[in-house]
């Protein structure tokens, strides 16, 4: 399959994988019907696109026939089930990985048997069997060490016998491993050989009966395990069925991603299940080349690793379109639900204030000075600064804060500054800019200095920079710490005025704060009600004023003169390509498809709650490629020598921060020609 064939709406295109989990029910030691139904979930699984289909220990027998394992008409019952089985997957483009009791050298293993289309790929036995409790699996069964070869024949076939890599040579990054229950319960379950190996996907074929709390372990052993080993978890446990002589049996089937749950089954639910879940299985790779301790382990245990075989196989998914289906939150950076919303929220404050504040105690200084202008990113740090106070136990009149209007400004956002201030208690200064702008641009023998309306580059930075000159020899005068304004995704776009501009400030609280999460964290103060009526008044009305730098004159208070996002994009989109450019290296068409995914379709989706309908908006593939463009010339080639020379800031965010002491070093001179080539060569126009 070549992958660059696929349509772009293909989620096999974009390194995912379609996995599933078929919990089904069971006929106690009926090994045919057992089969004829795991085919039928097999054929299921594969029309709805999975390369995948892992189902439960002893699927074909059932786990829990005891002593009748030793019979040797149930036996010799489940080979011929079993191919059966392997002939029915002849057309099936899926791999089903089913577990089955088979007799080598004169012992019995549980195994695991990976078929795909008719051909067994590989058996793996379980490793560690638990006889503790209600299991006593030795009086069976023996462990995978005691098999004296590699190799086993079953049903006509040879195929490797034990510990497996199963690779895709046609997938990229996708490649599986195979454990069975109880070996995930051991303290080094061979799954971590196996992630260390190169496997993406981790399986598990399991019979874990149900006891009060059980379930939640076996959520925590999973999640563990796939964060552990920066991968997919799939487990299929046992269900109905099954006898309940002295047990019970939940149905448990779980997917996992590094950490994430993607699905789950009903447990005790009375009748066969499937689950699903797109597996991303190129960013696991990528997670995993950018945790060197990661690739460190594989080198350390190189001697464990190298027992385990690789089988490559073609698994030919087809070239029809198959949509993703996996929700792709449309704001990476602000939760959609309310509660971890406001715990995201609070813990973003948390570590902007304690960046803060411990930067005041180390310099001594109890003032700070703050450009306010009536905006978002002002706005924010501003009501930093004042948690900052509150929590240091300093009267608020040491954050002296000043509006600064200048030759465009408007009555509006003007206002809303003042009101601001005033609403929080801080010193309140207003300078007016204007003349001072103007006497600049006629010393320098600028057109506008004579009279003409020239309104260029030099024209809104002689704004910008009599702003933040301003404001240091305020500080100097204070005592004071100038703290800065600027927010993640203008570093991003590189728009800020370089030096003596809104570039520069003592302390940048929001460096590593996206657009996004700004807007969210003031909807959340004005929201939460532990604010005064006039301070969630003001709030509201920054949030819904129109995002603009204000520094050219010609607008009004409906419809400023400059629209930042006019010229920059939008920010909910950019912020959006902003996260997986630099969180995850992703090539720009993979981030154009998730931002489709994320963004085609208003009605898709949750929202986060209380963002405004109007704000609820959904972009075309040709807008997502066009902005998309924008950001990739913008941030690879234009801006990066702004992001060198920052000044400190607290990294707030997993998705990372542009310091060049932190997350980010790139040349100042790069070009963005490799990454624009491959969004106007893949993502179509």
């Amino acid at each position: 399959m070549d992958r660059s064939a696929l349509p772009f709406g293909s989620l096999y295109r974009h390194g995912f994988a379609r996995v599933a989990v078929a919990v089904p029910r069971v006929r106690l030691v009926d090994p045919h019907a057992n089969a004829e139904e795991s085919l039928r979930l097999g054929h299921l699984a594969a029309e709805r696109g999975a390369a995948l289909t892992v189902f439960p220990e002893l699927g074909l027998t059932g786990y829990s026939a005891e002593d009748l394992f030793h019979q040797q008409a149930l036996l010799e019952t489940s080979v011929e089930a079993l191919g059966g089985l392997i002939e029915g997957t002849a057309e099936l483009s899926s791999v089903l990985v089913v577990g089955v009791p088979l007799q080598w050298e004169a012992r019995l293993f549980i195994c695991a048997v990976a078929i795909h289309r008719g051909k067994i790929l590989g058996v793996v036995p379980k490793q560690y069997l638990p006889n503790y409790r209600e299991f006593y699996e030795k009086r069976q069964f023996s462990r995978a060490a005691s098999a004296l070869s590699s190799t086993i024949k079953v049903c006509g076939q040879e195929a490797p016998f034990g510990s497996v890599l199963f690779k895709a040579s046609d997938l990229p990054s996708f490649s599986f491993f195979i454990e069975i229950c109880e070996d995930l319960w051991v303290p080094t379950p061979p799954s971590s050989w196996g992630a260390l190996a190169g496997a993406t996907v981790l399986c598990n074929l399991s019979a874990s009966n149900a006891t009060v709390a059980k379930a939640d372990y076996r959520e925590s052993l999973c999640r563990s395990q796939s964060g552990r080993c920066i991968a997919a978890y799939l487990y299929a446990g046992a269900g109905c069925g099954e006898s309940t002589t002295d047990l019970a049996w939940d149905s448990h089937g779980m997917i996992w991603e590094n950490g994430a749950q993607l699905a789950a089954s009903r447990r005790y639910h009375g009748d066969s299940q499937l689950i699903f879940a797109d597996i991303d299985v190129e960013r696991l790779e990528l997670d995993r080349m950018r945790m060197t301790s990661f690739q460190d382990a594989a080198t350390d245990q190189r001697e464990r690793i190298e027992r385990i075989r690789t089988v490559t196989f073609e698994l030919d998914v087809g070239e029809d379109e198959l949509a993703l289906d996996r929700q792709i939150e449309r704001f990476p950076y602000v939760p959609s639900d309310s509660v971890r919303r406001d715990e995201r929220c609070e813990e973003v404050y948390n570590i902007q204030v304690h960046g803060l504040a411990q930067r005041l105690e180390a310099a001594g200084i109890g003032k700070v000075v703050i450009g306010v202008s009536g905006g978002l990113d002002s706005t924010q740090a501003l009501l930093v600064a004042t948690r900052t106070f509150d929590r240091l136990g300093l009267a608020r009149s040491g954050i002296l804060a000043y509006s600064l209007p200048g030759l465009a400004t408007s009555e509006r956002t003007r206002k809303n500054a003042l009101e601001l201030m005033s609403c929080l208690g801080v010193t309140v200064g207003e300078i007016d800019i204007s003349d001072a702008s103007k006497s600049m641009l006629e010393r320098i023998g600028h057109p506008y200095g004579s009279g003409e309306e020239v309104y260029d580059v030099t024209f809104e930075n002689a704004q910008a920079g009599e702003r933040t000159s301003l404001l240091f020899r305020l500080a100097n005068l204070h005592s004071a710490l100038v703290v800065g304004t600027g927010d993640l995704s203008e570093l991003a776009l590189g728009w800020c005025t370089y030096g003596v501009g809104d570039h520069m400030s003592h302390y940048g609280v929001n460096s590593s704060v996206p657009k996004t999460l700004v807007q969210h964290l003031i909807r959340w103060v004005a929201q939460s009600g532990g604010t005064e009526v006039g301070t969630a008044a003001v709030l509201q009305s920054i949030l819904e004023t129109e995002i603009s730098p204000e520094l050219i004159p010609g607008g009004d208070e409906a419809a400023p003169s400059q629209r930042t996002e006019e010229t920059v994009g939008p920010f909910d989109l950019q912020d959006f390509h902003l996260y997986y450019l630099t969180r995850f290296g992703f090539r720009p068409s993979k981030v154009a498809f998730l931002a489709l995914c994320a963004w085609g379709d208003r009605s898709r989706g949750g929202w986060p709650e209380g963002l405004p309908d109007e704000s609820r908006k959904s972009y075309s593939l040709t807008d997502i490629r066009g902005w998309l463009e924008v950001f990739l010339y913008r941030f690879f080639e234009r801006s990066q020598f702004k992001r060198s020379a920052l000044p400190n800031g607290p990294k707030v965010g997993s998705g990372g921060s542009l310091s060049p002491r932190g997350d980010w070093r790139a040349p100042s001179d790069s070009s963005a020609t490799a990454w624009v080539q491959e969004l106007r060569r893949n993502v179509p126009g």
